[in-house]
């Protein structure tokens, strides 16, 4: 009884990481070819675009009441990025993982909410 209270107990521990290996294992979107020679100036946008629908919607308010937070954010992300990061978002139409942290920690700066 016991041995088997154990093993119920490691594969409920296991799961989380199992469902989590899982999900990582989804493919990336396919990349929209509209990026690919995107300026710095359409990626903010791009980006500011994105804001005002996710931030509209998570915070359940108008496009408008959240117009500065959003310009705050897009400008001050796209501005941070490094050329290789701008030619990644080209290449992948998402922000790579530095870009992404940036982008969290202007969400915060900004006053928005965090879509995670």
């Amino acid at each position: 009884m016991r041995l088997m209270t154990f093993a119920l107990a490691g594969a409920l521990a296991l799961a989380p990481v199992a469902a989590f290996a899982a999900a990582g294992l989804a493919p990336l979107p396919q990349p929209d070819p509209k990026t690919k020679n995107m300026s710095r100036y359409q990626i903010q946008l791009r980006a500011f675009n994105a804001c005002l629908i996710s931030q509209s919607r998570l915070q359940q308010t108008t496009r408008e009441a959240v117009h500065s937070a959003c310009s705050c954010y897009a400008t001050a992300t796209v501005k941070a990025m490094t050329n290789a990061e701008v030619q990644a978002f080209r290449d992948t139409s998402v922000f790579n993982d530095a870009t992404r942290e940036r982008a969290l920690a202007q969400i915060d700066r900004c006053k928005l909410v965090r879509p995670i």
